[in-house]
């Protein structure tokens, strides 16, 4: 079963590339296809509504057909690899539906009759615990004395101030008057019987009509479903639309199946306990299984009920508690996150939401239909552009992509959640692909509004401080396993392209020689951009996990030979990596700065790392202009790469501009 609701193919959720280098990284978190019009959309949902609750004696039954045709779908699917024709097996799948619910109607009518017929038997075992419960000898009994005794003497002090006169004015005693019906006739009876039949057996039949013709013309939907949609790419839009229904048919049939089993299972258990009409309450349980939330306790209401009615004493009762309080957790937190996945796609809040917004629309079958409607609205949310905000305000996915919830956390000051955050993405990645796929980007977005004007000295500040206090938490992480190097290497060379989907990852780079572990044999110097140094802390800290002896230097470090900074430069590196982020400093200056670094460690390897720039960005340009002997790295997954190649130059060694 799939983990959760079809995503939609087009759209990336997870987690980011690897590599920094992602086209059309921009600050502003586009609406999630929310239609325009403002009022008008506000007036057109109120519309809707009302036409939903005016219309739901044809909506009810329709809606219930497309679920059952889900159901059905992958039954219809099974005889026809049997070799049953298509419009046989269809037949034959709305057959054996009806043939189950009207079992399971018949079943349900006798055993209310009998439980209607053995109430009486039951009013004496009720009488007794009432008793005892409400006499005079009993804890309720007593309360309530205590009650009827304090209203008296209330009752008394007004009554003494009534007048006498009042009390004379009470006439003659009242007439005892009967008022009596006529015998009900031949039409009376049957309209009293056939009546409150009529709706449900009309409903019914509605219901199979509509699920016969669903079954028949799918394709002839379908494809009008596509038309209404649209569709630049007809063979991704089909693929799309059968990739869900396909998913629904499973997950609504695999609900079907896991709560009809539960249903036995709890009829099993009450026919042990000894509680009379077992399979009653097994159908209640199980169809109780579709509301969410309160569907347990509302099925575990009438077998306690029933327990207290039968057994004079409290063991039944303590049984059957019992066994709801075991079978309804087993079943939601171990069968079925094992047989559907991990979730249904639906966020708690909109389960909750759903269930109270049918069940007051449609009422009892609303109340059924919630969860099941609910998916589907987020199927097309995750599939129609146009709809795509009902996914966001109804899915369990995250609304913003990690880069942008990790600059929104920092922005905000919201240490917990950055920490929260880390921590869920380093569960799947190293600590290497967490920089470069979530931080990294995250701090380009954070640069490109400081760059345009958009965040002040104070929430830069705030934003900064957060990033740090991030930072000090992971400067003891330590990966499970040691990062492979997946990018495309090293962007030096002139024609090196992205390795294709295919192409098996390179394995992880060899361990540094021990000369390299010294500290301040790799120094990471900061550009001169607003947020370099916590991108350089980030360097530093994949190339310490590497076995590399990395020392972080500000940018003030190397102004001048004096230095002014206070800053110790050390002595005898063997690489120097100029670290900055793609748009926070400008060409000159990291020219400026790459001409320093050579002068200062002439026989040094230089990296220029640039986190985030495109192949032609202006400052790697400007560098390549240099004409000096140094490795040009776009992610620390690059600027990794260039540290091993020329560490252990038996490897391949980087190419040089």
């Amino acid at each position: 079963m799939p983990d959760s609701v079809p995503s939609r193919p087009s759209r990336a959720q997870g987690p980011a590339r690897s590599s920094l280098s992602r086209p059309n990284l921009s600050a502003e978190v586009a609406a999630a296809g929310v239609p325009n019009g403002g009022p008008g959309v506000f007036y057109a949902g109120i519309a809707l509504v009302g036409v939903l609750y005016v219309t739901r004696e044809l909506l009810v039954p329709l809606a219930l057909a497309i679920l059952l045709a889900f159901v059905l779908a992958p039954v219809v699917r099974a005889f026809r690899k049997i070799g049953v024709p298509r419009v046989a097996s269809e037949m034959l799948g709305v057959i054996l539906a009806v043939a189950v619910i009207a079992g399971l109607g018949a079943l349900m009518g006798r055993q209310l009759a009998e439980l209607a017929n053995d109430l009486p038997f039951y009013q004496a075992t009720v009488t007794q615990k009432l008793t005892g419960l409400f006499g005079d000898h009993g804890p309720l009994g007593r309360a309530s004395e205590l009650l009827r005794s304090l209203g008296e003497g209330l009752s008394s002090k007004d009554s003494s101030a009534a007048s006498p006169a009042a009390t004379a004015q009470s006439g003659l005693p009242p007439l005892p008057v009967e008022v009596r019906e006529p015998a009900p006739g031949l039409l009376v009876v049957m309209q009293r019987v056939v009546g409150p039949l009529l709706g449900p057996v009309a409903t019914t039949g509605i219901v199979i009509v509509f699920v016969v013709f669903l079954l028949l013309y799918r394709e002839d939907l379908r494809d009008r479903v596509i038309k209404l949609m649209g569709s630049r790419d007809l063979q991704r839009t089909t693929a799309a639309i059968n990739d869900a229904a396909s998913r629904l048919s499973r997950y609504f049939l695999a609900q079907t199946a896991m709560n009809a089993a539960f249903g036995l299972g709890i009829a099993a258990g009450l026919w042990a306990i000894g509680i009379p009409n077992p399979l009653l309450w097994g159908v209640i349980a199980g169809l109780m299984r579709f509301v969410p939330f309160i569907g347990g306790f509302i099925a575990a209401a009438f077998p306690l009920l029933l327990a207290i009615a039968v057994d004079p004493g409290w063991t039944m009762l303590i049984w059957v508690i019992i066994l709801f309080a075991v079978a309804e957790p087993l079943m939601a937190q171990a069968v079925e996150p094992m047989v559907y996945g991990h979730s249904t796609g639906l966020s708690p809040v909109a389960i909750l939401l759903a269930t109270a917004f049918w069940a007051w629309l449609w009422g009892p079958i609303g109340l059924l239909l919630a969860t099941p409607l609910t998916v589907g609205l987020v199927v097309l949310g995750r599939h129609v552009d146009r709809l795509e905000f009902l996914d966001v305000l109804l899915g369990d996915r995250a609304a913003l992509a990690p880069p942008e919830a990790f600059y929104q956390r920092a922005l905000a000051g919201d240490a917990d959640g950055l920490a929260e955050q880390a921590e869920l993405q380093l569960r799947g990645m190293p600590l290497l692909a967490y920089y470069d796929s979530v931080a990294l980007p995250g701090l380009s977005l954070a640069q490109e509004d400081a760059t345009r004007g958009a965040l002040n000295r104070a929430r830069l500040d705030v934003l900064r401080a957060r990033v740090d206090e991030l930072l000090d938490d992971l400067s003891e992480h330590e990966d499970v396993e040691p990062p492979a190097i997946e990018a495309d290497g090293p962007v030096q060379r002139e024609n090196d392209g992205a390795p294709g989907p295919d192409a098996p990852p390179p394995p992880p780079p060899p361990a540094p020689p021990a000369e390299w572990a010294k500290p301040g044999t790799v120094l990471c110097v900061a550009g001169r951009g607003r947020l370099d140094e916590q991108a350089t802390a980030m360097l530093a800290q994949v190339l310490t996990l590497a076995g590399y002896g990395a020392t972080t230097l500000p940018a003030e470090a190397l102004r001048d030979a004096t230095n002014q900074a206070g800053t110790a430069v050390p002595e005898g590196a063997r690489a120097v990596v100029l670290s900055a982020l793609e748009g926070g400093s400008g060409a000159t200056s990291a020219r400026y700065a790459i001409r320093r670094l050579r002068r200062r460690f002439p026989n040094a390897l230089l990296v220029a790392g640039v986190w985030g720039a495109e192949r032609d960005s202006p400052v790697l340009a400007a560098l390549r202009e240099e004409g000096m002997r140094s490795c040009e790295a776009r992610s620390l997954r690059d600027a990794l790469a260039c540290l091993s190649a020329e560490a252990t130059p038996a490897e391949a060694p980087p190419a040089v501009t």
